[in-house]
């Protein structure tokens, strides 16, 4: 991290690895551990900004009340987020509640595809045991609103005069634009922003949901107290975003009239990605990025919050060359694009790309690949190699520009490139 220029890095907590059974005793090696690696990243300057939950939540609370679906997971994370704040928050000011809150929604109880793959039968992706589409989605999304401002208003309360921190939730966004001209593909484009984003954002600033929600999904949709209300509204103190693409849209009102309801026939919208002509199959295209896009909607409906992007990169299919031409090319398209937005007035504080090493992904687990740096699975060591995105991502960071001959080398084979002249 040092060698690349990297002044910060996200990671997340796993509750589980500090108490095993999600309340009660804290593990001391699991403690030991989080200890160590923040003091590691402090030594060399660089500052940690951590994330309590990332799709994972102990199994003897989902085994024991369902996790997200039931309300008695506030108190338990509320313990959970105190400890981690009591111990580590002397060292670390940036604290995020829940990792793309609206796709763990979505992923985890109306589609299936990401823990704890629930879902109705005829909604999910992938075959579900169990699960309701059409009204679990939103109440794990109340839990979490609910649970968010309790920690919120905790730190505020108990730690923010002497730890000087801020707390945050993160969702992530497409960049949505409508599929043709036409009013009824504008209008769905609108209801796409406030069913995905507006959906845990609105709550915060406004202290309610989107009103074209609530009148679509109707009793179904979980309602806030006068006193949750006033709770929730204004509990943020920073969005964290991840975005990676743009997607179309397109309006489907025959979806809002189907038998079956969840949350894509409430919206009553389809999603469509165009790969793009010139970005191979498999990658972001990268000629029209659109994260300003999605700022300027942050600024212009919400107001001008603090935003991180916490997460933003090309994906590539795992394989043994180094020389993510693509990856730099993104990289230099979407960051350009960021600073136009800046340029512009949007209250950006900070930059990570998704991501450092090539990790274990949610969706394919080690089949593509986000990282600067390649990890060589195949050798015990598990040996890192930086990519040609590393040396570009670190030359733009140190203020550098330059045309370079690189040789790039993984065990036997040797690939060769002529790196493009970027400026910063």
């Amino acid at each position: 991290m040092v060698d690349t220029g990297l002044e910060a890095y996200r990671f997340s907590i796993s509750w589980s690895r500090l108490i095993p059974n999600g309340r009660g005793p804290v593990n001391p090696k699991g403690l030991q551990y989080y200890n160590s690696l923040i003091n590691e990243l402090v030594s060399h300057g660089i500052q940690p900004h951590v994330t309590l939950c990332h799709d994972d939540v102990p199994q003897v609370l989902e085994d024991e009340y369902g996790g997200w679906l039931s309300e008695k997971i506030i108190n338990d994370f509320i313990a959970y987020a105190d400890i981690c704040f009591k111990e580590f928050g002397d060292r670390v000011l940036h604290w995020t509640t829940v990792n793309e809150a609206n796709v763990f929604a979505l992923g985890g109880y109306d589609l299936g595809f990401t823990p704890p793959g629930r879902c109705s039968p005829h909604v999910g992706i992938g075959p579900c045991s169990r699960g309701n589409s059409s009204t679990e989605p939103y109440i794990v999304a109340h839990n979490m609103l609910l649970t968010h401002s309790s920690v919120f208003r905790l730190y505020k309360r108990k730690y923010k005069s002497t730890q000087h921190g801020f707390v945050g939730l993160n969702i992530f966004a497409y960049r949505f634009i409508p599929h043709t001209n036409a009013t009824a593909d504008e209008g769905a484009t609108l209801r796409a922003y406030a069913f995905y984003l507006g959906w845990f954002i609105s709550p915060l600033i406004f202290g309610d949901y989107p009103v074209t929600m609530k009148d679509r999904v109707g009793s179904r949709m979980p309602t806030f107290t006068r006193q949750e209300s006033e709770q929730v509204k204004g509990a943020i103190d920073f969005i964290g975003l991840n975005h990676y693409a743009t997607l179309h849209v397109k309006d489907r009102p025959s979806a809002f009239e189907r038998d079956y309801r969840d949350f894509s026939t409430d919206a009553a919208i389809q999603l469509v990605f165009e790969q793009g002509g010139v970005t191979p199959k498999g990658e972001y295209p990268w000629t029209q990025p659109g994260l300003r896009a999605v700022l300027e909607y942050f600024k212009k409906t919400y107001g001008n919050l603090p935003i991180y992007i916490h997460e933003n990169g090309q994906t590539t299919p795992r394989n043994a060359t180094l020389n993510d031409t693509g990856r730099v090319e993104y990289l230099h398209a979407y960051i350009r694009n960021l600073l136009d937005a800046m340029r512009n007035g949007s209250n950006v504080r900070g930059y990570f790309s998704w991501s450092f090493l090539d990790g274990l992904e949610l969706l394919d687990g080690y089949k593509s690949a986000y990282g600067l740096y390649y990890v060589d699975l195949d050798d015990k060591n598990l040996t890192r190699y930086p990519k040609l995105s590393q040396q570009w991502y670190s030359n733009f960071l140190k203020g550098k520009s330059r045309k370079s001959n690189v040789n790039l080398e993984i065990g036997k084979e040797v690939s060769h490139s002529s790196e493009s002249e970027f400026s910063s």
